[in-house]
């Protein structure tokens, strides 16, 4: 058993209520069970009201499994748990003492939860299938999966835009650096994401802007901070040679650190077109293509604003080679659909997010919501799964709930927290 799932049936009160007593025998009503804290600091529940042997008590409730996990904690030298009224644990293995020695009011539940709820529950604990109620979520009303999956696109929605915002509050509030660095990360696609992140701290916007207005010396700096042109001389040919040669100029001329390592880019069992060297040219165009890379971001209003914010045509060279001046059998030209889908859902959503919270304007958190409504679905490993179990998936939104409900929810085992699980569980009780 965790602790999450005693959390949740003091929430919803799911136990019986008959001869309520507290381990010293003294008489307990819950009058209000208090308002659960999504934070790891302080108590469980606060604001919570209890009458203990006829006196109303208003503070907080701290749950544990054992009641010996109060001094584990060492809740017992934390004034934040002096306000606490109740502890309700599973098990009283112990007697537990405030801080200045009083007995702490104890009330134990392991032999007032009804079978059935436990039973559901520890059948989702401890089930083997990736999805925990695979097995009974098939026939459940679907209002209950929407319902889940809402949530969990906005939840990971706001995971994604929680992110910006920290690189925002590092570039003290510069929006155009924020991007920069936002959509730089969207051109690694994972395998390569690192590797851009570390391009623009050796390489900031505040150069960039400097050198939008000369293609040639702003794909020196890219390449040449990005280790690109530091080859062995029998790779080298007369046009990166002359890009070496000005990134070392450039380099020298602004004091910029040292590039990065060769060995910082991934390229095992890459195809050409998503080479680092492809998605660098590719990035490299957006950066040519825009002055201001949020304010022209932001006015896009359709998926055809955005394909074309995006679909620029990278330096000739980098449309002809793809790694160590290796000749393409085939052009790179403009980054493809699902690439820019790509970016539209990892880039761009996030971004209008975190500018809905910044601006206290749903507005923007509206704009990145329908965008996904209006992107074609996502078909991964995930995304089948949850299809295969009747789950509704139509558009990319539905692809980043199911994904949101999976990694927050279906691995961590969070089936409490979840709305299908409350479903199926609350549905299981018998009356008491």
């Amino acid at each position: 058993m965790k602790e999450d799932f005693l959390h949740y049936i003091w929430r919803y009160q799911y136990f019986r209520k008959d001869r309520l007593l507290t381990t010293a025998h003294e008489e307990i009503t819950v009058l209000h069970p208090g308002f659960y804290n999504r934070s790891d600091a302080g108590p469980d529940f606060s604001g919570a009201r209890v009458k203990l042997a006829g006196t109303e008590w208003i503070g907080s409730v701290e749950l544990h499994l054992k009641a010996s996990d109060w001094q584990k904690h060492q809740h017992q030298h934390d004034a934040k748990y002096n306000q606490v009224i109740l502890h309700v644990v599973w098990e009283n293995d112990e007697a537990v003492y405030r801080e200045e020695g009083t007995l702490m009011p104890t009330l134990e539940l392991k032999d007032r939860v009804l079978l059935p709820l436990q039973s559901t529950y520890e059948e989702l604990l401890w089930s083997r299938d990736v999805i925990p109620c695979a097995a009974q979520v098939p026939g459940l009303e679907s209002i209950f999966k929407s319902s889940m999956m809402d949530k969990a696109l906005l939840e990971r929605l706001e995971g994604k835009a929680s992110l910006v915002l920290e690189r925002l509050e590092q570039n003290k509030q510069d929006w155009e650096s924020t991007v920069y660095q936002t959509m730089a990360a969207g051109f690694g696609f994972k395998i390569n994401q690192a590797g851009f992140l570390r391009l623009t701290q050796i390489l900031p916007w505040s150069i960039i802007k400097k050198y939008r207005h000369s293609p040639k010396q702003l794909e020196a700096l890219v390449f040449g901070q990005a280790g690109f042109l530091q080859l062995p001389e029998a790779l080298v040919d007369e046009y990166l040679s002359s890009l070496a040669k000005e990134h070392r100029y450039l380099a020298q001329k602004h004091t910029l650190p040292a590039s990065l390592p060769f060995s910082a880019w991934n390229m095992l069992r890459l195809r050409p077109a998503n080479f680092p060297s492809v998605r660098l040219g590719q990035w490299l165009a957006v950066l040519l293509a825009h002055e201001h890379l949020w304010s022209d971001l932001i006015a896009c209003e359709t998926k055809a604003d955005y394909f074309n914010y995006f679909r620029q045509t990278p330096p000739v060279y980098w449309q002809q080679h793809y790694a160590h001046g290796k000749p393409a059998v085939h052009p790179f030209t403009q980054i493809g659909e699902e690439s820019i889908q790509g970016l539209m859902i990892n880039v761009v959503a996030p971004l209008l997010v975190a500018y809905s919270r910044r601006m206290d304007n749903a507005a923007f958190q509206e704009k990145a919501v329908g965008m996904l409504e209006d992107l074609a679905k996502e078909n991964n490993r995930v995304t089948r799964l949850f299809s295969s179990l009747h789950f509704p998936h139509t558009s990319a939104a539905d692809s980043q709930a199911l994904l949101g409900l999976y990694h927050s929810y279906c691995t961590p085992r969070k089936c409490v927290h979840c709305t299908i699980g409350h479903r199926l569980m609350k549905q299981n009780l018998s009356p008491a």
